[in-house]
């Protein structure tokens, strides 16, 4: 839930700012795919019973919050960024949709139906795990971290950590497996978010205007030694 919900603070600032800024909407995009495979999942369609109601009542939950930060994100997006978040939106949509109609009509054999979503689900929660990294990427560019997520990469790692032991103790791999990689990929974007916090170099703009308010200065005003008194 902490995971799902980290990203307020981020749609917080874009909604003061009536702009996206730099910040990516492939996460988000990621994590509504993630979502949707795994609340699938948990449905006693493909799993046995409700053994995973925990994972399909959080991700019915993540479906919501993810919903709504991309409903956001394009509102507030230029038109190149619109039409790109819509495109990708639209993709992993129509893949969910065909995952669910292979899953409900072409397989019907419980445990291969399992298998089959289990699959996509893995790899849609190391897509959605990794997808912070983009952030990480631009960070490591521009050595600022002012547009890296901090809080999603931070709760990336809890919950992956926790959700590891889930599947363990389940002896789940689709869930166990995922998740082992995502606790790996929290841990390296929280090593590259300490290394670039403390990188702070000087704003070349205000230094720019510091040296035209210099030579606006009068040449009266200035001493004999050449300080401006």
């Amino acid at each position: 839930m902490l995971l799902y919900a980290a990203p307020i603070l981020t749609f917080k600032r874009v909604i003061k700012k009536a702009s996206v800024e730099e910040y990516s909407c492939i996460p988000y995009i990621l994590a509504l795919f993630s979502c949707l495979t795994y609340s699938w999942y948990g449905f006693p369609a493909v799993s046995y019973g409700w053994e995973n109601l925990t994972v399909c009542t959080i991700s019915s939950l993540g479906v919501l919050f993810e919903s709504t930060f991309i409903s956001i994100y394009v509102w507030f997006a230029p038109r190149g960024k619109k039409k790109q978040v819509m495109l990708m939106a639209s993709l992993i949509l129509a893949v969910f949709g065909m995952t669910v109609f292979f899953s409900s009509f072409l397989i019907h054999n419980h445990h291969i139906r399992k298998v089959f979503v289990g699959s996509i689900g893995l790899v849609s929660s190391i897509s959605m795990y990794g997808s912070p990294l983009v952030a990480t990427k631009q960070v490591i560019r521009t050595k600022s971290v002012e547009f890296m997520p901090v809080y999603l990469s931070l709760f990336t790692f809890l919950t992956s950590l926790t959700w590891m032991a889930y599947g363990v103790l389940g002896r789940d791999p689709f869930i166990a497996a995922p998740n082992c990689i995502g606790s790996i990929m929290g841990i390296l974007q929280l090593v590259v978010y300490c290394i670039y916090s403390k990188c702070k170099e000087a704003p070349k703009v205000l230094h720019d205007i510091d040296q035209a308010n210099v030579k606006k200065v009068p040449k009266s005003q200035v001493d004999t030694k050449g300080h401006n008194p």
